[in-house]
């Protein structure tokens, strides 16, 4: 869809704003649904905060990508501070995540994804400077 857009970029990295759009919605996703198995866990009371962290991570990468992927009257300022927020609950939500891996696989895999949406998150932040 961002190639189709019929504006110039400019200096925005077109590679960059795509992975880090694509990583952010399967960021969302996977933790909407790690969220929901670790409901669906005998031990749900000890996840409290892992699902918590989940559901903050899921809106808020949702949010990331619908802002990234509105390229009109862009704002850099918004833009930085939305992208820094997501990578900071991604981290988050990795290491909360992280602790329940060795006994949940579905925290395991959100933990990854939310480490690849990290990246992707830094990697744009970098390439808007």
């Amino acid at each position: 869809m961002i190639d189709a857009y019929p504006k110039d970029l400019g200096d925005m990295d077109v590679t960059k704003l795509s992975e880090c759009i694509s990583a952010c919605y399967e960021c969302a996703q996977t933790c909407t649904g790690c969220a929901d198995a670790c409901l669906g866990e005998d031990m749900v009371a000890d996840l409290a905060k892992c699902i918590r962290t989940d559901l903050d991570c899921a809106d808020i990468c949702a949010t990331t990508g619908k802002v990234l992927s509105r390229l009109t009257g862009y704002d850099p300022a918004t833009t930085r501070a939305l992208v820094e927020a997501c990578r900071t609950a991604c981290r988050t939500c990795a290491e909360e995540c992280e602790k329940h891996a060795d006994m949940h696989d579905h925290c395991q895999i959100c933990a990854e994804a939310c480490r690849r949406c990290e990246q992707a998150c830094a990697a744009l932040l970098a390439s808007l400077k």
